[in-house]
């Protein structure tokens, strides 16, 4: 019988050790917030000071398209650019790109043997550590701006130790309630902490609780808000963003929500970076994420999203309904965390997805399938599998070329379709 025995960083070669490592110490799903262990490791190699500018995003919806269409822009722009988000799709190397390529496994064993080794007796959670040997990759190479997701909140996150040139809040809605408090105003608070005193913040989100104001005016950050210093406007074909004075007129529409792409663009502005008309239009015309409104093949009709609470399951929703004439039917391979799952969590799919391919995500956060269809809207069809790729599977078998099949509910769900579905090269 073989017995796995713990790994110790010292037997550490690949990145893949790095993060068992990691993970035995301290799991990804146990979440321990606060600055102060973070912040103590940080110091002494003072990774919270990143190079060239820094902006620093949270949200509950909207973080990663917001920042790749920042990226874009900047790249576009010839400026050098690091990304830094959480969680991954496919590689964990996707959790920090330079320049929209991925840190090579050998550059993130270097940062996490560098951490381990300055962080001495101090315990760090999976985010902190990852998010110090993020924070060393992007000190050691040097980017012109620095575009940092923060993981939860906002006020607790460990990417908070930065000091951020602009912050960025883009929407505020209902998640992580265990964490983050039981409504929005809560939830806008933490989220809030991310504002500096005497600092710029642009704030995407249309319906800004108070808690987002009292915390601007306590800490005497000046917000520019969605609806009141910007705003954009959709035509058939093109959209315009008005940036206080200044128009963005005849820009393409994209798969992406222009509430993003308007926010980035003020972010921009504001940084006093923003390209010239012809550039954005030529950036925009090519902005796309993975995993978001993503197209895996056309016939059939193949579209994952990690749409996985109530805001972004309704503008899926939305995007959704603008296309189901084009469709026979739409199947949806749907698989959720319990603590996604509320009562009304699917309710706005219910006139527009036909047949349910609930799938189990795997333990202590996955939900089961059957957990899943207490909450799908009666008398729709449903069918339950044990795993991801297995109602994937037969889901791909059963549609017709003239369907739609959707793939959502989770970054769980998309990644495992995500991975299954990439060429040899690229997994």
């Amino acid at each position: 019988m073989t017995i796995d025995l713990p790994i110790s960083s010292q037997s550490c070669q690949t990145l893949d050790d790095w993060l068992c490592y990691i993970e035995q110490s301290h799991p990804q799903h146990q979440i321990e917030l606060g600055l102060d262990r973070v912040l103590q490791v940080a110091r002494r190699a003072d990774l919270q000071q990143l190079p060239g500018q820094v902006v620093l995003i949270a949200g509950t919806n909207g973080k990663g398209t917001t920042a790749r269409c920042m990226e874009q822009l900047l790249l576009d722009s010839g400026r050098s650019v690091a990304v830094y988000s959480s969680p991954h799709l496919v590689h964990f190397r996707e959790r920090l790109r330079i320049n929209q390529q991925d840190v090579a496994d050998e550059k993130w064993v270097e940062a996490f043997a560098f951490v381990e080794q300055l962080r001495e007796s101090i315990d760090l959670t999976y985010f902190e550590f990852t998010t110090l040997a993020a924070f060393y990759l992007i000190k050691t190479l040097q980017p012109d701006l620095a575009l940092v997701e923060v993981g939860l909140g906002g006020r607790l996150d460990a990417t908070n130790i930065v000091t951020p040139d602009l912050s960025v809040l883009t929407t505020i809605d209902l998640d992580h309630q265990d964490w983050l408090g039981s409504d929005r105003e809560a939830i806008g608070r933490e989220k809030a902490g991310i504002f500096r005193a005497n600092q710029v913040a642009v704030v995407a989100e249309q319906n800004v609780p108070a808690s987002v104001f009292a915390v601007a005016s306590e800490k005497n950050s000046q917000l520019l808000c969605a609806g009141r210093d910007y705003s954009w406007q959709q035509a058939e074909h093109s959209w315009q963003c008005v940036l206080g004075p200044e128009v963005l007129s005849e820009l393409p529409l994209v798969q992406l929500p222009l509430q993003n792409c308007a926010t980035a663009l003020m972010a921009l502005q504001q940084l006093q970076l923003l390209p010239a008309q012809e550039v954005v239009r030529r950036s925009l015309a090519q902005v796309q994420l993975a995993g978001r409104m993503q197209w895996l093949q056309h016939q059939p009709a193949i579209l994952l999203d990690v749409a996985h609470n109530p805001q972004s399951i309704a503008y899926l929703a939305q995007q959704l309904a603008t296309m189901k004439s084009r469709f026979r039917h739409i199947h949806a391979v749907c698989g959720m965390l319990q603590d996604k799952i509320k009562p009304d969590a699917l309710a706005a799919l219910q006139s527009l997805v036909e047949h349910w391919h609930l799938v189990s995500l795997p333990a202590p956060r996955g939900a089961t399938a059957h957990q899943l269809q207490a909450v799908v809207p009666q008398g729709q069809q449903v069918s339950l599998y044990n795993d991801v790729l297995s109602g994937y599977r037969h889901a791909e078998s059963v549609v017709s070329d003239d369907d739609l099949l959707l793939v959502f509910g989770s970054f769980v769900t998309v990644s495992a379709v995500l991975a299954y579905t990439s060429p040899p090269e690229a997994k």
